[in-house]
């Protein structure tokens, strides 16, 4: 999750794709990528918990709460995501906000 926000920070399109768990990549994943990263300053990121995501588990579970400006405005997305395990990486696979 860290390498993911940190990524989104330095606009690392290809990283955040990479990452992702080919199951999730959207037909416009990179574009959407792209724009985001373009749009939102990233200014924090607090992990508020995680579930499984040992070395003997296929799934991973990430809480967290980033803070962002866009359009000048602050704002924060709240997130509950998932990772599967994909070639023994993990990968990003949806997340509910």
């Amino acid at each position: 999750m860290r390498s993911r926000y940190t990524a989104y920070c330095r606009k690392r399109v290809d990283y955040l794709f990479d990452t992702t768990h080919p199951q999730a990549r959207e037909s416009r994943l990179r574009e959407s990528i792209k724009e985001t990263a373009d749009d939102c300053e990233w200014l924090s990121l607090t992990v508020l918990s995680t579930r499984q995501g040992q070395a003997n588990d296929k799934m991973g579970k990430v809480e967290f709460r980033a803070e962002y400006r866009y359009q000048g405005k602050q704002q924060t997305h709240h997130e509950h995501s998932r990772f599967r395990r994909f070639e023994g990486k993990w990968k990003y696979l949806d997340g509910e906000g």
